[in-house]
């Protein structure tokens, strides 16, 4: 592994996410200057009452979720590409999205014919996140006990797509007897939301992404490892069977609880990953890991911004977002320069 110094790249990167952090609390319907953000933040209050209960309230929460929904799905993205050397590997892959989305069906859906009282429950703010977790770890329970059956890891890859259509499939056919409204509010989540998380969600969903990326830095070795083959990394003395379950759990865990927050959001687990490789030019996962956390961050504040659109009261879908201005990004990097470190 290169041992190059980074420390300028990181310290420009945390520059740049902080300023833009700053940037996405100024922008919205109502533009902010930033003195009076620094002054609602730091406990003197902007020179509005209502500016101080939209920073705080609103923008500061949704700012704080695009980074950890940005760098919790590149994390992701970036263990799944490792465990399976696939380039095309993401965080999604295991069908842990397409199960939190099956229980948000069931949820929203499932009313027409399973009984009123999924209707009722709909009032607490989080139902929403607790069937999609509910659903997430039906498939993650799923994964791992194929996983312990198994021995190839491309089965595991099959096993999680396969997954991924049954749920799918499912979905469908709830759609198929569910009222138009009911498919336009399945169809709404569907589409990704970061402004909809209270503080106190915000601190599950800390709490959470914390203990997931200590994790991550407890297996640096096999993850360094697992991108030379299995046979290696068994050299190397890695428990590969333990070290596999500890991947899919991290990624299991971490992608189930930002798809029950946040919806599914696609592009940014799949891409930051490769932007990071390219722009450090390293294939060391101690590096990786807080590379890719902040590129995921400014990432999707980034993408936030732009679907904010600005000095307007219309929010677009950050789904569309992601996709529609980050894949001609990466196509671009790809032309440019054609190695990518797997």
């Amino acid at each position: 592994m290169r041992t190059k110094n980074y420390t300028i790249h990181f310290l420009l990167l945390s520059v740049l996410l902080l300023l833009l952090f700053f940037v996405n609390l100024s922008l919205g319907s109502v533009a902010i200057p930033l003195k009076d953000i620094f002054s609602a933040m730091f406990g003197e209050g902007s020179t509005k009452e209502s500016w101080n209960v939209i920073i705080i309230n609103f923008r500061l929460p949704k700012a704080i979720s695009a980074i950890l929904v940005g760098s919790g799905l590149s994390i992701c993205g970036l263990l799944m590409q490792t465990l399976f050397r696939n380039p095309l590997a993401g965080p999604f892959v295991l069908g842990i999205s397409s199960g939190a989305s099956l229980g948000v069906a069931f949820l929203i859906l499932g009313s027409s014919f399973l009984g009123g009282v999924f209707t009722l429950s709909t009032i607490s703010s989080w139902t929403l996140p607790i069937a999609a977790s509910l659903g997430a770890f039906l498939v993650l329970t799923a994964v791992i006990i194929a996983a312990n059956r198994v021995r190839n890891i491309m089965s595991i890859l099959i096993i999680g797509l396969m997954f991924g259509s049954l749920t799918s499939a499912l979905i469908s056919v709830l759609a198929y007897f569910s009222e138009a409204e009911q498919i336009q509010q399945y169809v709404f989540w569907s589409f990704g939301s970061l402004g909809n998380l209270s503080w106190t969600e915000i601190s599950v969903f800390t709490t959470i992404y914390v203990f997931s990326i200590l994790s991550c830095l407890s297996i640096i070795k096999p993850l360094n490892s697992f991108l030379l083959g299995e046979n290696y990394a068994k050299s190397l003395g890695i428990n590969i069977k333990r070290n596999r379950n500890i991947i899919l759990l991290i990624t299991s865990v971490l992608a189930g609880v930002i798809t029950a927050f946040s919806g599914p959001i696609a592009f940014i687990g799949l891409a930051v990953p490769h932007i990071t490789k390219l722009v450090f030019s390293s294939s060391n996962h101690k590096i990786l890991i807080p590379a890719v956390a902040l590129l995921g961050g400014i990432a999707l504040l980034i993408c936030d911004a732009i679907a904010q659109l600005p000095s307007s009261e219309f929010t677009l879908p950050i789904n569309a977002i992601t996709s529609l201005f980050g894949a001609p990004v990466v196509i671009w990097l790809l032309l440019r320069k054609k190695k990518i470190f797997i």
